[in-house]
């Protein structure tokens, strides 16, 4: 199983990154996708999921700036990061998992949003 995110960047604050998440290795469409993100400072915190039947669910802290979804076709998952602030400074972690028994995670890809 793997899962490649990809996307991470330097950016401005107010603006736009949109992150992607690769998979190989498993029946992706069953699987619910999500995304996490970690500082030195915080633990690992989800920051958005989808589920096989496309529910979405939201951190408040990005609720109405990002969107997730998801495209079946590809075994991808995307995080598309509006409005950024300093504050979604993380790295980025794509997480698929399938009853609670099957759960992966990718590498991690930087975000860092920064003048």
């Amino acid at each position: 199983v793997q899962l490649v995110e990809s996307g991470g960047a330097l950016v401005q604050p107010g603006g736009s990154l949109k992150l992607s998440c690769a998979a190989t290795g498993i029946i992706f469409s069953i699987h619910t996708m999500a995304w996490y993100r970690q500082t030195p400072e915080k633990q690992r915190e989800l920051v958005a999921a989808i589920t096989s039947n496309g529910n979405t669910n939201y951190a408040d802290s990005v609720k109405g700036r990002f969107t997730i979804s998801r495209d079946n076709a590809k075994n991808t998952v995307y995080l598309q990061m509006n409005s950024l602030k300093p504050d979604d400074t993380a790295v980025y972690y794509c997480n698929a998992n399938f009853i609670e028994k099957f759960n992966y995670w990718g590498q991690g890809t930087q975000v860092t949003v920064s003048s």
